[in-house]
């Protein structure tokens, strides 16, 4: 499965791309990235309580959000790409 990272987590990451196996849930890829990442990806994935995804965090599945999904109970196969950047704003 390969996640890409953009903007603030490709500062955190250091790359654009990792490739890891499918860990189950989009919430299981999220204590993965903690912890390979350690704090700085914790405090942008979650929200303050640590029981959801923060408002930092827009992570897509196969170009789909997973707001449209099943949220963080998205499941995960092989061969998906999971996409994760912040909210992005401008004029």
């Amino acid at each position: 499965m390969k996640v890409k990272f953009f903007a603030t987590y490709r500062d955190i990451t250091k790359t654009k791309e990792i490739s890891v196996p499918a860990t189950g849930t989009v919430w299981d890829l999220a204590q993965v990235l903690i912890d390979k990442y350690g704090r700085p990806m914790m405090e942008m994935l979650y929200n303050e309580d640590g029981d959801d995804f923060g408002i930092y965090a827009i992570i897509m599945v196969n170009g789909q959000n997973i707001v449209h999904l099943k949220g963080k109970q998205t499941p995960l196969a092989e061969g998906d790409t999971v996409t994760i950047f912040p909210p992005v704003a401008g004029g």
